[in-house]
């Protein structure tokens, strides 16, 4: 049986956070049937923090709703290690008001999303773009949540 150790920490206030529970609920529906073990951990920031981290990482200085940092280990080396993720919240919080999208929906499709990026997938191309779409909608329909991208 597979099994995973989701580590989740919060850089601020927890109220109208995601609990810890369903971060892993999540977290562990997007690993299911990818890794014998995985070990990740995520960790939930303000605007100021996002900022700097996305700035100081990618170059962009503005907060953004993911942030996916894959484990970068040495060639031959074998570990459950996946990396991290850093979500937003203020971002996440703004974003499901206007996309007029429930808050734990949007949270849960930004975990499935950022642990899909720790696998190794990506959307630099329309091709990669609708493959990991497909399997973020698959994996959300399967926690019970309407699909992501779906038209308001």
């Amino acid at each position: 049986m597979p099994t995973s150790t989701i580590h989740v920490s919060y850089g601020l206030p927890r109220k109208g956070l995601p609990s810890a529970a369903s971060v892993r609920r999540w977290a562990s529906a997007a690993l299911a049937g990818h890794r014998r073990a995985a070990e990740l951990s995520v960790r939930f920031v303000d605007s100021a923090e996002g900022r700097a981290l996305n700035r100081d990482y990618r170059g962009k200085d503005y907060a953004t709703n993911v942030l996916s940092f894959p484990i970068e280990l040495p060639a031959g080396v074998r570990s459950p290690l996946l990396g991290d993720l850093v979500i937003c919240a203020p971002v996440v919080a703004l974003e499901a008001i206007s996309q007029d999208k429930p808050l734990p929906h949007h949270y849960a499709h930004l975990v499935v999303h950022g642990c899909l990026h720790l696998l190794g997938l990506d959307h630099e191309n329309d091709a990669e773009a609708e493959a990991m779409e497909a399997r973020e909608r698959r994996i959300l329909a399967g926690l019970g949540i309407p699909d992501p991208y779906a038209e308001r």
